[in-house]
């Protein structure tokens, strides 16, 4: 492909103006919004170059064209300069992530910020819980019949979950008991080995625990062995699935973009399998998503690393005719504050 710096140009301007005016952009609409300093037929010989390279093409019959799958590759993949977030709203980014009490409700603040940011689907990836180690386990009785299971890893994943208790024994003592026999198994043990010890405790729970209590701390230990084995990185969040719907939003399919935000399964699949550049930004355009099930929509990610644990992803689903640049923007920013928010707090 042999495009001139100002085919390139021209064709992040007919990006630009389809994106915002949702109309074919004619060359004379060009020379009028943009500064080129040339003639409408020179935009139209350039035009015409873009379009042999299919990097455009005209809906109908009139003078306009809109950019095609290609078209919005080459503009994604040339964006050499984002335009950062105001600093207002950078601080608002700050501020509202900043509220959050634990790991779930920074997932979910987080995908809420960058769907209200960019307008489209936002998605996240949890971050991976097995890079880390056990930092806290507590078992508290809430009732005669059950117990709630906490395991804090050093990663700021928090798992909660109530173990029920067939036979109900369960009082402050027992309770205690057993979390320090769990305790001296897990605490500060890497989430694989404390599962494994965990899993060896359920195996040998006849030879040390009481014949009447056996069957409830099985259940306790099957319950945080459950918790312990959780990848989080198989868990994203999601929100501003009402964004799809917008006016001026366009699916050939919404039916099957629907389907894959409800499902999780293939939208995890496909923002894990992203590729992504120097600029750590990965993008799955158009046709490039026909594997999974939507053509005409796009996908754009980023990473963001929580605590040492290994990169994770977040970003944006919507159409192909998107405002790509404030939405890398949008997904850059978050993922900063993110990283740094997860690294530097016990939530």
């Amino acid at each position: 492909m042999s495009i001139s710096d100002r085919g390139l140009a021209v064709l992040r301007a007919i990006v630009n103006d389809f994106v915002n005016e949702g109309e074919p952009v004619a060359s004379k609409s060009i020379v009028e919004r943009h500064s080129f300093g040339v003639s409408a037929a020179t935009i139209r010989n350039d035009m015409a170059l873009l379009e042999e390279e299919e990097l455009i093409v005209a809906p109908h019959t009139s003078s306009g064209r809109v950019p095609t799958d290609k078209g919005y590759r080459l503009y994604v993949d040339t964006l050499a300069e984002i335009r950062p977030l105001t600093q207002a709203q950078r601080a608002a980014i700050e501020r509202f992530l900043g509220e959050a009490e634990n790991l779930d409700d920074v997932m979910a603040r987080t995908v809420r910020l960058l769907a209200s940011l960019t307008h489209q689907v936002a998605v996240i990836q949890y971050p991976t819980a097995g890079a880390g180690y056990v930092k806290q386990i507590e078992l508290v009785a809430i009732g005669p019949d059950r117990v709630l299971c906490v395991v804090i890893t050093s990663n700021a994943a928090v798992e909660q979950h109530i173990a029920r208790i067939r036979h109900a024994i369960v009082d402050e003592a027992w309770v205690q008991g057993l979390r320090d026999r769990i305790a001296t198994e897990v605490m500060g043990r890497d989430i694989a080995l404390a599962q494994t010890r965990v899993t060896e405790l359920i195996r040998t729970a006849s030879d040390w625990a009481e014949p009447n209590e056996l069957e409830p701390v099985v259940s306790v230990l099957a319950v945080v062995e459950e918790q312990l084995s959780a990848n989080r990185n198989q868990r994203i969040a999601v929100a501003g699935t009402a964004n799809l719907s917008r006016p001026g939003e366009t699916f050939q399919n919404l039916s099957a973009v629907l389907e894959a935000v409800e499902e999780q399964v293939v939208l995890l699949r496909l923002i894990q399998e992203l590729a992504t550049d120097e600029r750590g930004v990965g993008a799955s355009i158009g046709r490039e998503n026909l594997p999974y099930g939507f053509p005409d929509a796009a996908l754009i990610a980023t990473q963001y690393e929580a605590g040492g644990a290994t990169l994770s992803r977040l970003g944006v689903l919507g159409p192909t005719r998107m405002n790509y640049e404030r939405n890398i923007a949008a997904m850059r920013a978050v993922s900063r504050y993110l990283g740094r928010l997860l690294g530097e707090s016990n939530l």
